[in-house]
Formats: C-alpha cells, sequence, structure tokens
C-alpha cells in the first residue's frame, strides 16, 4: 500500500483526528500514567521525588526532540521523521514496559519524549503545508479540540488501568497508540514539504533559528503562545494543593474543577474554529490576550487580597485556562504563515519554548508553594499579562529571511 500523493485526498474530518493524535502524544505520556506514579514508586523500590522525575525527563527530552525534528523536517522532509520518531517512541514504551530499576524508566523516558517530539512538532508543520492560515487556525483549533477530549479522559482511563492492570499496563496502552498511529501515518499521509530548503545544507536549516529568532513579530507570537502555555501548567502542578488543602475540596470534586476548566477549552476552541475563517486568526488572538489578562488580573486580586475566596479563583481559572487553546491556535497558525519555508524550525521553536516555559513555571511554581494560592495566582497573573504584553511584538512586520543555500546557488 502507498500513502495518497494528492493533499486534497488528505481533508477531512480524520485527518484532523490523525493530526490531533500526533498532538496528543506528549499530553497522553505525562497524564495517563500520572495515577501510575505511587505504584512506580512502590514497584521499583524508589521515593516520590525519584519518581517525578520520570515526568521531568519526560519533558526535557520533549524540549531536545522539538528543537531537532523542525529543522530537520525542513531538509529532509516530514514522513520519515515522523516514522521514524513514533517508531524509537514505540521502541522506547517496550523499554518501560520491561524497566526494573528508576534508573533505567528515567532514561528510556528521555528517549521515549525524544520520538514523540516528531509528533508534536510535525504534526503542526504539516498543517502549515496544506493548509492557508486562517484554514490553519481552523484545523489546529480541532485538532486542539480532540487532544483535550483525549486528556480529559487519559487519567480516567490511566486510573482504571493501573488498578486492573498495574502501572506497566500504561505503557503498553501507549505502545498499542504508537503502533497504531505509525500505521496510520504510513498509509494516509505522504511527503508534504518540497521546498527548496530539502535542498539546502544542514547547518543553513539548523541556522533558521537564528533568522526567525532576530524578528521580534515571530518572538511575540512565540511568547503569546509558550507563556499561555506556561500559565496553564503552574495551574495544573498547584491546584490539587490549592483547592484541596487550602479551601478544604473533597478529592472526588477536585476532578469536576479541573474537567470544568477543560470543557472551558472545548467551548472556546470549537468557537474559534467556526469563527477564524471570517475574523481571522490576528484578531481571535486579539479578544483571546484581552480575555486571558483580565482572568489573569481576577486572580492576582484574589491572591493578593482573598477578596472572593474560592469562586473568584474558580471564575478566573476558568476565563485563563479556557482561552489557551484559542491563543495556541492562532499564535501557531500566524507565526506558520510568515515561514512558510521554515514551517518546520518555526514549529519547533513555538513548541520547544512552550514545553521549556512550562516546566520552568511548574518548578517556580512548586518551589515557592507555601500553603496559600498566592504563588499559582501571581505565576498565572503574571503569564496572562505577559502573553498580551507579547502580543504587541506581532505588530511588527518581518524583514526579509535571506535565502537559503540552494536559492543562492540558483541565483548566481
Amino acid at each position: 500500500m502507498q500513502p495518497s500523493s494528492t493533499p486534497s485526498a488528505l481533508r477531512g474530518l480524520w485527518l484532523i483526528v490523525l493530526l490531533a493524535a500526533l498532538q496528543a502524544f506528549g499530553p497522553l505520556s505525562i497524564d495517563m500514567y500520572l495515577a501510575g506514579l505511587p505504584a512506580i514508586a512502590t514497584d521499583l523500590h524508589t521515593d516520590a521525588s525519584q519518581t517525578q522525575l520520570t515526568i521531568s525527563a519526560f519533558l526535557l527530552g520533549l524540549f531536545g526532540g522539538m528543537l531537532l525534528y523542525g529543522p530537520l523536517s525542513d531538509k529532509y522532509g516530514r514522513r520519515p521523521l515522523l516514522l521514524l520518531g513514533i517508531a524509537l517512541y514505540a521502541l522506547a514504551c517496550v523499554g518501560c514496559l520491561r524497566a526494573d530499576s528508576i534508573g533505567q524508566l528515567i532514561a528510556l523516558r528521555i528517549v521515549q519524549a525524544l520520538g514523540g517530539a516528531a509528533a508534536a512538532v510535525l504534526g503542526r508543520a504539516i498543517v502549515r503545508d496544506l493548509f492557508a492560515v486562517s484554514e490553519a487556525a481552523r484545523i489546529l483549533s480541532l485538532m486542539h479540540l480532540v487532544t483535550m477530549l483525549a486528556t480529559l479522559a487519559a487519567p480516567v482511563l490511566g486510573g482504571y488501568l493501573m488498578l486492573a492492570l498495574g502501572w506497566r499496563a500504561l505503557f503498553a496502552v501507549l505502545l498499542l497508540f504508537a503502533l497504531l498511529t505509525w500505521l496510520a501515518v504510513w498509509r494516509f499521509i505522504p511527503e508534504t514539504h518540497h521546498g527548496d530548503a530539502r535542498q539546502a545544507s544542514l547547518l543553513s536549516v539548523f541556522r533558521a533559528y537564528g533568522q526567525i529568532g532576530r524578528q521580534p513579530m515571530a518572538i511575540g507570537y512565540v511568547l503569546c503562545n509558550s507563556l499561555s502555555f506556561a500559565g496553564m501548567f503552574a495551574y495544573i502542578t498547584a491546584s490539587p494543593f490549592v483547592y484541596i488543602d487550602y479551601f478544604g475540596v473533597l478529592p472526588q470534586h477536585y476532578g469536576w474543577l479541573f474537567g470544568l476548566n477543560i470543557l472551558g477549552v472545548i467551548v472556546l476552541v470549537s468557537l474559534n474554529a467556526r469563527l477564524v475563517g471570517e475574523v481571522g486568526p490576528e484578531r481571535m488572538l486579539v479578544y483571546g490576550t484581552r480575555l486571558s489578562a483580565i482572568s489573569g488580573m481576577l486572580l492576582i486580586i484574589c491572591g493578593l487580597t482573598g477578596v472572593g475566596g474560592l469562586p473568584l479563583l474558580v471564575l478566573g481559572l476558568l476565563g485563563y485556562v479556557s482561552v489557551t487553546g484559542l491563543i495556541g491556535s492562532n499564535c501557531m497558525a500566524s507565526l506558520l504563515a510568515h515561514f512558510p519555508h521554515q514551517a518546520g524550525a518555526a514549529a519547533g521553536m513555538a513548541v520547544a519554548t512552550q514545553f521549556g516555559l512550562g516546566a520552568l513555571a511548574s518548578s517556580v511554581t512548586s518551589a515557592l508553594h507555601d500553603g496559600t494560592p498566592l504563588p499559582m495566582t501571581m505565576m498565572v497573573g503574571g503569564c496572562a499579562l505577559g502573553c498580551l504584553a507579547a502580543l504587541s511584538l506581532t505588530r511588527q512586520r518581518p524583514a526579509v529571511i535571506p535565502a537559503t543555500d540552494a536559492e543562492h546557488t540558483r541565483n548566481q
């Protein structure tokens, strides 16, 4: 069987689901096995801090892998690197299934992330290859919608799997997910990138990071997206302690508050997918960052003064988290539209920065934990205001990007 070679054959709901599956490698790999962390610590005869390093190791692997795959895909194409990355992820899942020490598991989680990073970056680059900017924003919104549904279900599924079959079953499910996705990519996604960078030198394609990074407009989109994501990571890290320990919310009710924010994300990305074709991604981004900033200010006031208590905190978090998918989709679509020949590098920079700042925000929020909501509200509120400030950089039009090695050669 050979994949279809025409982009028109790729358009449809099933394509969105497949591309969303690529985007979901990171969230599923973290969310699904959270419930198994205590069991992993017991089974591998280690403590909670060592077991938590398996999450940090995965984030580190994602960060490094995303920086590699973007430029490499601009030179060698999306398809071969995507298949290679998913295969590496699957092999690492097999290793995680057989790990008999925490050190082995940490190392294998890095390898797993290096493979999964290909799916996270190249799925977005493929969207840019196939669709114009407004349509790309719509597709990215729908992809985010599918990913949020998977994220919502993953902890529940992981909890029941761990209870019934043990923590190793979680990696068996991730292995099955990777194999099915690999087969779908091999069968249905042809090579989508045929730009001039395919003839450029290896040094030239990595030089794209410097070229993109010198553009204030590009930095604006990257930071706007990444700061929005970082605030959400701070919320995920601290909210169980804030809700349960500080406000006395019952553990079984915490899931409902968490799910309320996921529902908000689903509603707003669905709205974005419906409106972005008419309104445009730039205008939708303005609306989103304003809502984020207003929500962030509410959280700062709540944290500093205690005014509003739990209801205001829940309202502020709902507004902030709900708009993260809208901001991310429109930032990514707008960024990639300005760098069509360096879409892999642009996507790699954006997603790597997103996860890097997310890990930093999570670590800082944990380090500042004092038993009150203040560290979380200040971090989330600060990220919201930073997101709005970063948006101002996107108004600066990009300078001309230097031609690739291939274009220099052709012009001589």
